[in-house]
């Protein structure tokens, strides 16, 4: 189904506006992002194809089916739980049946544990980012080449600068396995290029070192290593880089190299968003989704802290709500058995 099915078929029962606009911290450039909730058509809930989720391509609108939603709150998702707390300025479409799932029947101290390990993932996602930038990786991959190392006097040296030294190419270069030594080769060289080697690599696009047939009265010049871990992790390395680069937010990148932080500083006032949204549920018992500290937030945004100052405040911040959890009157858990009577009793009056 696509979300044009849903609203052709009168499906959705809830629909608001999430994200940054419902936070109160969207910018001029910020997207609208829609949530909802629909009820799939009786012969497709009986049927063999459950739909549990309906989006689009950006993600940036996202409908979860009645179950599927219901689910995700008992594990007690905040997403989801703020969809349940949105201002009235922010619903789009509210069918009355909806007024039955009340915030306090999902509300519980592992709400506080949620909401604190979404606000953990947004810090080692702002840090992985730090890594990509400080760390970027050349748009050409390296070969195997680059992960070879030969004897040399009491240690070892580079192959690629072994061959400099020698004036020598890796095409004239021979090699054999020396036996009952994991990834270890006698290497040879022919001046002539006459004997035929096979060289070290057999073109740019090898993964692997390449065996020659050698004659028996050749001596070798050295011994070579082939490093295949470390050329493996380089190669994953390099994937997960351009990969990210295909795929990032170039709005984000562009603020993030503006403040010269070198980490995603949208993920830190996320961050500090989940952890003050748990503090306000524990000592409250509701969530309040737009944040009364807008401006606080945005100068995170904007990158007017060090990265390792906004971790040492979290982890105050988190110590914080582990003390309030403990005091805390919301139960230890949703009531697993009144969510699904209350799931049972809308599923018969919508199919009704």
């Amino acid at each position: 189904m696509t979300i044009a099915d849903l609203k052709a078929q009168n499906c959705i029962i809830f629909e608001c506006i999430t994200g940054s606009r419902a936070y109160g911290l969207a910018l001029p450039h910020s997207d609208t992002d829609i949530k909802g909730v629909f009820v799939l058509p009786k012969d497709k809930f009986y049927g063999l194809e459950y739909v549990p989720q309906v989006n689009d391509e950006t993600n940036d609108t996202v409908y979860y089916e009645l179950g599927r939603f219901i689910d995700l709150l008992t594990k007690n998702n905040p997403n989801l739980l703020e969809m349940l707390n949105v201002s009235e300025e922010h619903i789009l479409h509210k069918d009355p049946i909806f007024d039955k799932l009340l915030p306090e029947l999902f509300l519980s101290k592992i709400s506080a544990d949620t909401f604190v390990n979404y606000a953990d993932s947004q810090i080692k996602k702002a840090k992985g980012l730090n890594k990509k930038i400080v760390n970027p990786m050349e748009p050409a991959r390296k070969t195997p080449l680059h992960f070879c190392y030969l004897t040399h006097e009491q240690g070892s040296i580079p192959l690629l600068k072994w061959l400099e030294i020698k004036g020598y190419t890796q095409e004239k270069c021979g090699l054999v396995n020396i036996p009952y030594i994991k990834d270890l080769y006698a290497l040879f060289y022919d001046s002539s290029g006459e004997l035929g080697y096979d060289g070290i690599v057999s073109g740019p696009n090898a993964n692997e070192v390449t065996l020659s047939s050698i004659p028996k009265a050749e001596i070798p010049q050295t011994y070579l290593f082939f490093s295949k871990d470390s050329y493996a992790q380089h190669c994953k390395k390099y994937k997960e880089y351009w990969d990210w680069v295909d795929k990032r937010n170039e709005e984000r990148y562009a603020n993030t190299a503006s403040h010269g932080k070198n980490y995603d500083s949208k993920n830190m006032m996320h961050t500090f968003r989940l952890l003050d949204m748990a503090e306000d549920l524990l000592r409250t018992g509701k969530i309040v989704v737009e944040r009364p500290n807008r401006e606080e937030l945005l100068k995170i945004r904007a990158g007017d802290f060090e990265y390792e100052e906004l971790v040492s405040i979290a982890e105050e911040k988190i110590a914080l709500i582990q003390i309030l959890k403990e005091e805390s009157d919301l139960p230890d858990a949703p009531d697993l058995g009144a969510i699904e009577r209350l799931l049972v009793e809308i599923r018969k009056a919508m199919y009704h």
